[in-house]
Parts: structure tokens; C-alpha cells; sequence
């Protein structure tokens, strides 16, 4: 059952799912938590702010160790820190005047899971023999997306049914998939890591520009795809006068199956095109998505520009981090792992700053107070558009680039 890569590819399709929840989950309890706890907004940012910054710093702690090590025995790791942290931050329910300390406590422990699993599946992938890597990271990454509705549509129909209350049985229910993965990565084969002496040093690897234009380049795809997948639901209940059901699910739902079924359809088709053509022609589509969601004065093309902006930005991350590697093939997961500090960057501080228009732009233009929300909002959606533009222009480089011998 696990002697052959086709289990090892399974296990990474699970590992993204794993990553979803430790990313999702927590947000969809918000206000259950501040019901039952009494959390405030910025005890609640505080919870996501640490998610990614822990994640962030997993990425770059571990860029070299895991080449010197192996891979088998992180990837086990990743999924017993996400299992213990979901354990932790369910038990936040028994010590309610310390509930938030769990819940702290509970999201580091995950996150350096999520963090690890970052940094892990895509080398491991990469490594697996194969003529068609973009199909296979591409597919890999359609995970994500498929773990991040998952996770939305399940944990909001189980706290319809069993009532919020119930919250932690719903952590600890998902907190079986990390501890199976877990399970799961102790079996399979994997690729033997790149030798010390044939490796390339990070150190020789960050002074050439084709590198640092790709580290910019998934910083502005992941920017751009999070951006989007943070703002939809409150853009349109709040931008579009939609119920909030409606913008939960058409907003980042309707995301997210697009983000899904963009990297599926690179998947089986990929083979077929040039991946940085489809990258180029994606950011190109992502920003008329966001100018289109800012500009449009009706209700459904907006929304619906929203929902296209997940199959727009679906190849922009795994996109970058499969040129990369076959430019570099022998840089190892170090490698893997600064390309992913740099999208979660993009991820943690592009959607800060589209908040931040949204505070400031109905106040610098005096715009009345009655339609300021809307207003700011639009005006964030239009600001937002740079993030793609940016994330074309390094598509421009690297493909001017990208005939040159690799190093």
C-alpha cells in the first residue's frame, strides 16, 4: 500500500489539505470564540498574525536542516505539531480564563506544522520521477484550494447542526487528518536528498537575479491569490450589499473552487503549454478581475470577478516555484523554502495593506460617510491590482530569461 510514489503523492495531496485547516479553521470559529470567550478584533488578527508569522519563520529556520537531514522524518513532525496544536487549542474550552493562552499556544504548535509542510511537499513532489512536474505541482497545489472549501463549507454546516457550543469537537474531529498524514509519511518512499557536495549553496543561489526576480514574483502571486481570497466575503456583503451567506460562500468558496479547479485543469492539461505563458496571461486576467471588482458599479460582475480571480491566480505560486526548480535543479528544499517565505510575505502583507486603503481612502477624499465602506473598499480592490501587475512584469523577466543555461 505504501511502497510506491503514487502513496508518497497522496501524502502530499493530504499534507495541503492539513495545511487548510490549520490556515482556515480558526477564522470560521472567530465568533464563536468572541461569543464564549469574549476575544476582541485584535485578539482575533493577533491569532492570524501569528499563523503566518510562525509559518514564515518555520520557512526560513529550516531552509538548510532539512537538506542535511532528510525529509522523511519533518514530514512526520508537521503532521504530529498540527495534530497537538488542534489538540491544544480545543482545550482552550476547559480553562475558559485562560482560553486564549490555549488558543496562542495551540495555533504556534500548528502553524510550525502548516509551516513545515510548506517547505516540505513541494521539493518532496519536485524530487518524485516524472517528465511533467508542472502538471504534478500544479495538481499538488489544487489541494490546497480543495482543503480550504473543504474546510469552510464542513466546519459551518457541523456548527449549524451540532450548534457553536460544540466548537472544540469540531477542532478535535479535524484534527485526525494531521495525525493520519502523519502516519502516513513514516511508510512511503522518498527521494534520497541531493549530496552536500553537489548541492547548490543558498548563499550562491540568492546573488543571482533570475532567483531573487522569482522570490519577487511568488511574493506578488501570492499576494495577489491571498489579497482576494481574504477580501472576498466582506467585499461582497459589505462592498455589494450582499447577505452575509451569500458572501461567504460566493466570495471565498466560489475562490477557492476556482483556485481549485485552475490548478486541476493545469493538472492534466499542462503538459501541453508553456507554464510561464499560462502565468503571464493569469496575472494579466487577475488584474482586470480587481479593476473590474473596484469599477463596476452592479451588483454580479463584480462577484463573479471575485470568483474568476481564483482560476486567474491559480498557477501563479505553483507556477513560480516549477521554473524555479528546473532552473535550479540542484538547489535542494532550501531552495523551496525561501520561495515559500517569499509567497507567504505577499500572503501576510498584501491584505494588511488593502485594509489599510479601505480605512484611509474615504477620510484623505472626504467621501461621505454614509457609502464610506463601499468606497474604501473599491478603492482597496483597485490599489490591490498592483500586486498582479507586479507579479507580470517578474512572469516578463523570467521568461526572457528562462532559455538561458541553469545552473
Amino acid at each position: 500500500m505504501f511502497k510506491t510514489y503514487k502513496s508518497t503523492i497522496s501524502s502530499c495531496y493530504t499534507g495541503h489539505v492539513v495545511q487548510a485547516v490549520v490556515i482556515n479553521l480558526p477564522p470560521i470559529l472567530f465568533i464563536p470564540l468572541r461569543t464564549f470567550y469574549g476575544l476582541s478584533f485584535s485578539q482575533m488578527g493577533m491569532l492570524v498574525l501569528v499563523n503566518f508569522v510562525t509559518q514564515l519563520l518555520v520557512d526560513l529556520s529550516f531552509s538548510g536542516v532539512i537538506d542535511r537531514f532528510g525529509a522523511r522524518r519533518f514530514a512526520v513532525a508537521s503532521g504530529l505539531l498540527a495534530f497537538v496544536g488542534l489538540l491544544i487549542f480545543a482545550a482552550a474550552s476547559l480553562c475558559p480564563s485562560e482560553a486564549y493562552y490555549f488558543m496562542l499556544a495551540g495555533t504556534v504548535i500548528f502553524s510550525a506544522g502548516g509551516g513545515l509542510l510548506e517547505v516540505l511537499l513541494s521539493p518532496i513532489v519536485n524530487s518524485i520521477p516524472t517528465d511533467e512536474k508542472a502538471a504534478a505541482m500544479s495538481m499538488l497545489h489544487s489541494f490546497y484550494a480543495w482543503g480550504q472549501a473543504g474546510v469552510i463549507l464542513i466546519t459551518t454546516l457541523l456548527l449549524a447542526c451540532f450548534g457553536a457550543s460544540n466548537w472544540p469537537l469540531i477542532v478535535l474531529s479535524w484534527s485526525v487528518l494531521p495525525l493520519l498524514n502523519a502516519l502516513m509519511f513514516i511508510k512511503v518512499p522518498l527521494v534520497p536528498p541531493i549530496p552536500g557536495h553537489e548541492r547548490m549553496r543558498l548563499s550562491q543561489l540568492v546573488k543571482i537575479p533570475y532567483f531573487r526576480v522569482a522570490v519577487l514574483a511568488i511574493l506578488m502571486g501570492g499576494a495577489a491569490e491571498q489579497t482576494m481570497a481574504q477580501w472576498a466575503s466582506a467585499f461582497a456583503e459589505k462592498a455589494l450589499n450582499m447577505p452575509k451567506l451569500v458572501g461567504d460562500i460566493a466570495g471565498v468558496c466560489l475562490f477557492a473552487l476556482m483556485l481549485g479547479l485552475g490548478r486541476l485543469l493545469y493538472g492534466f492539461y499542462g503538459s501541453r503549454v508553456n507554464v510561464l505563458k499560462v502565468m503571464e496571461w493569469g496575472a494579466a486576467a487577475a488584474i482586470v478581475c480587481y479593476l473590474a471588482s473596484a469599477l463596476v458599479q452592479t451588483s454580479w460582475i463584480p462577484l463573479i470577478s471575485c470568483a474568476l480571480c481564483g482560476l486567474a491566480v491559480s498557477t501563479l505560486w505553483p507556477g513560480t516555484l516549477v521554473v524555479t526548480a528546473e532552473k535550479f535543479p540542484l538547489a535542494g528544499a532550501s531552495m523551496f523554502a525561501i520561495l515559500a517565505a517569499g509567497g507567504d510575505m505577499g500572503a501576510s502583507f498584501a491584505p494588511y495593506l488593502l485594509g489599510a486603503v479601505a480605512d484611509y481612502a474615504p477620510v484623505l477624499t472626504s467621501h461621505a460617510s454614509e457609502g464610506a465602506e463601499q468606497f474604501g473598499l473599491r478603492c482597496g480592490m483597485f490599489f490591490a491590482a498592483i500586486f498582479p501587475l507586479c507579479a507580470l512584469i517578474c512572469f516578463r523577466y523570467l521568461q526572457k530569461h528562462s532559455a538561458a543555461k541553469s545552473v
